[in-house]
């Protein structure tokens, strides 16, 4: 399985490579999230997923974009890479040569009193060599979902 995510991996990264020019901000991650958070809140999970699905979305934006999951580590709506979708990630390593479950720390946060960064080592969209990312984890108020949004250093 995770071949597959790997090959779908290096089709969005290439694809997406002419769409992410500009580096987004961590404080537009947060406002993102949080944007992404109230339209759940107020439209529901069906209406947010197609919306958060959206290539050229409002949830798709400079370098980065964001992903929805629900606690026990599925994905149920990526922007950039809808092969991910439905799938539980939580033994997915990340690229650094650690190979870091980094799941497992998102979902960590998510069930913290608060939201929180998580570090790191993913593709940029634009390039296919792994960079240090930092996402911002944000869990929807009363839901069992978070979003995430991050930045490339």
């Amino acid at each position: 399985m995770w071949k597959a995510v790997a090959a779908s991996l290096v089709t969005a990264i290439g694809l997406a490579g002419t769409v992410f020019a500009q580096e987004a901000t961590k404080d537009e991650c947060v406002a993102k999230c949080k944007e992404a958070a109230q339209l759940i809140t107020d439209e529901g999970l069906s209406a947010a997923i197609t919306k958060i699905n959206m290539a050229h979305g409002p949830f798709v934006w400079k370098d980065s974009y964001v992903f929805l999951m629900d606690l026990d580590g599925t994905m149920l709506a990526h922007p950039v890479m809808p092969d991910l979708i439905g799938k539980n990630l939580l033994e997915l390593p990340d690229k650094g040569p650690d190979k870091k479950l980094f799941i497992k720390d998102f979902i960590k946060v998510a069930k913290s009193p608060s939201a929180g960064w998580v570090d790191y080592v993913w593709p940029r969209p634009s390039h296919k060599a792994p960079a240090k990312k930092r996402s911002y984890i944000y869990r929807v108020p009363g839901k069992d979902v978070f979003v995430a949004a991050g930045v490339y250093e």
